[in-house]
Formats: structure tokens, sequence, C-alpha cells
């Protein structure tokens, strides 16, 4: 079995290449960007919380417009129009930090906008990716997509964290600006006569159409609802890695790059292990994976040193995307094409766009009391969500209809 099939479709190949660099860069302006905070804010857990809260708030509010615009319009065209705008908004924020005036008010409102760029390229992106290789190869080109993704979380955060030390944020700014253009290229070198395009809906797609038709399907309600919870408590990493590097270990940016390593490298291992997949993931194995979050996360806000909570990072990687993976491809492959972008949408929404809420809450949590809590909290709430879905699973099972999603989330 050839774990980098996908790889032989000359789309593909182009699409990972560009992503590979592009998302380097995005992860080397993220190091810096939040190390930035923490200097101007003298290590403050609020004020960083507060740029992760902008960065994803658009996603909680335009990710569902995304997947619309994603299930009607060209998507090619859609994520070169988003990744030139993010490109634009990445070089004026490159100039005004290599300019040495920026400010947190600043900071924050270049994370605001490249969050409303994201909340379109997002959903597009993921639901491209059945456009390039065809149903038969997506769970193949979803695990590559995520092991690329993490491939660049491994060399850009590492990178970022030695560009810091060396020569300050600005210039690892300008890399991350310049870095869109890899995927602008890589899109417009395609050969769009091979794309797989499903036929576009003959009525106007609407969002409210997606939302009914996942409520009226438990086998993608529920995987959505775990994500939710997962997403919400444990799943703010951003946040709590430059934390844990901050104010419990007290190290420098190159130490911090190399925790957020450690978090990459477990993570790209889970992608890659992945690939083998050629069926749609059962409920059991999501809910598994889940659960395994829960108490490597757990255990993980217990290490005593730096070198065994780079290990505990690394099984927590695994543990993220294995289960991120699991619950993608659960959805994804369970989904009609013709409502594929918006599902993907409801998804990235869950998925990404919790991270607001999350994140304040881990930011008082890691203020209130350290930023070890923040990882046994978000452990212990996945413990309890993996047990409220699997309830609610074999309640479906048994031919009793489940409650409404707000009973669901409030159980989870």
């Amino acid at each position: 079995m050839n774990p980098f099939r996908s790889l032989r479709v000359r789309n593909f190949r182009l699409f990972v290449a560009g992503q590979i660099l592009s998302v380097a860069g995005t992860w080397m302006m993220v190091v810096a960007q939040d190390w930035l905070v923490l200097d101007l804010t003298d290590d403050s857990a609020s004020a960083l919380a507060v740029v992760t809260a902008l960065q994803f708030t658009p996603s909680l509010l335009l990710m569902l417009v995304g997947g619309r615009l994603a299930d009607r319009y060209d998507k090619r065209l859609l994520l070169t129009a988003a990744n030139v705008a993010s490109g634009v908004v990445a070089s004026m924020f490159a100039v005004l930090v290599l300019s040495g005036g920026v400010t947190l008010w600043q900071i924050q409102l270049f994370a605001l906008a490249l969050g409303v760029v994201s909340a379109v390229e997002t959903p597009t992106r993921m639901a491209f990716i059945s456009e390039l290789v065809g149903p038969e190869l997506l769970p193949n080109a979803s695990a590559l997509s995520a092991a690329y993704f993490n491939v660049a979380r491994v060399v850009g955060p590492a990178l970022a964290g030695a560009l810091i030390a060396a020569v300050d944020a600005g210039p690892v700014m300008l890399l991350n600006a310049v870095s869109y253009l890899a995927t602008v290229v890589g899109l417009r070198m395609m050969r769009p006569e091979e794309l797989r395009r499903s036929a576009r809906p003959a009525a106007r797609a609407r969002i409210i159409d997606g939302v009914r038709y996942v409520r009226s399907r438990d086998d993608l309600l529920l995987p959505l609802v775990l994500v939710g919870a997962v997403g919400l408590c444990a799943m703010n990493f951003q946040l709590t890695l430059p934390l844990l590097a901050r104010t419990v270990f007290h190290t420098d940016a190159a130490a911090f790059g190399l925790l957020t390593t450690a978090f990459a490298g477990g993570s790209l291992l889970a992608a890659l292990v992945t690939t083998g997949r050629r069926t749609r993931p059962s409920a059991d194995l999501v809910n598994g994976a889940a659960l395994g979050l829960g108490v490597v996360m757990t255990l993980t806000g217990w290490a005593p040193t730096f070198a065994t909570a780079a290990v505990g990072l690394f099984a927590t990687g695994f543990a993220v995307i294995f289960f991120a993976q699991a619950a993608n491809h659960r959805i994804q492959l369970g989904s009609d094409p013709a409502f594929r972008g918006r599902v993907m949408s409801i998804y990235s929404t869950i998925m990404i766009g919790s991270t607001p809420l999350g994140s304040l809450l881990v930011g008082a949590l890691a203020e209130a009391v350290n930023a070890r809590a923040t990882m046994w909290f978000g452990g212990a709430a996945s413990l309890v969500a993996v047990g409220a879905v699997h309830a609610a699973g074999r309640r479906a099972r048994d031919g009793r209809p489940l409650p409404n999603p707000a009973e669901l989330a409030r159980n989870a």
C-alpha cells in the first residue's frame, strides 16, 4: 500500500508543494506574533488570549458563508483570491513590525483581518481536495494534507524561534508574506480540465439547507458535537504552548520553538499513520481517539520538566491529529458532494470557530491558576465529552431519537 498514492495526481502535487511553503510561513508568523504579544504585555495570558480570539472569531461568524461560496463558485479561483488577499495583509503587517513601532492594538487588527480571509479559505481548501483527487483517493489525500500541514508546523516554528533569536520578529513576518506566493503559483499552474468537479447546484446554495442536512444525519451530527466540545476546551495550543514555555519552564524563543516542534512532530506521525485509511472511520474509532487525547493531555499537564513536557506534547500532538482526521474523514466521506462545501464549513466553524471562546476561557484559567491547569482542564473536558457522545450514539443505535443539538452540547 503506497501512503503517497495521491501525489501521483499532478494537480495535487502542485497544491501540496505550494501549501507546504505557505503553511510553514504562517506558523512562523504565529510564533513571531505570539512572542511579540508576550514581549509587549509582560507575558500577559489574557492579552495573548484576546489576539488569538480575534484571529479566530471570523471563523465563528463567517465560515458558513465561506462554505456557501465554495459550493456555489469556482474553488480554485476563490483560493487564489484568498491567498492574494492574505499576502497583501501579511505584507502590511510585516512592514509595520519592521518599522519598530508596532503596538498591541495593531497586532489585534491584523490578526482579525487575516482571520476574515481564513474564514473563506479554510472550507474552500478542504472541499477542494476532493476535486483534486476524487472520492477514491480522498482519505489518503486528506491524510497527506494533514501531513504537509504538520511538516510545516515542524519546520516553521523551529525556524521562527531561531530567526527571532537572531534577527527579531520583523524578517519572520516578511517571509510569511512572501510564502503566500507559493500557493498562488501552484493553483495557477494546475490543469483545470483534470479537476473532478461536481455539478453546480441548480438552485441557490443556501446555508440553512446545509444545516438541515447535517441535523438530519445522526452519523454527522454526533462527531460534530464531539469536535465542538474538544475544540472549545482542549484544542487551544496556540495559546497553551507559549504560556507553558514562558511561565512554567521560563524558556527563550528558541526553546519555545522546540516545544512547538515536539507537538508538531507527533501530529506529523499521526498524519502519516492515517494515510493508509481507505474507508470511512467508525463512530467508535472517533470516540476512542478523543478518549486517548483526553488521557495524554491530562498527563502532559503534570510533566515536571521541559524534557518530559516535550515528550508529552509529542503524544498530545499525535492524539490531536488522529482524532481530527478520524472526525474529518467520518464527516467528509459521509457527506453528499452537493453539500460537502457547506458540511465542511460547519466542521471548520466548529473546529476553528470554537477557538475564540476557548482561548478566552483558557486565558482566564491560566491567569487564575497557571498554564498547567489549561492542559488538565482540556483533558478532563474531552473525557466528559466522549462519555456524553458515546451515550447519545447508543441511544441512536437503539432507535430512540437524539436530544436536540443544544442538549447534546450541554451534556458534552
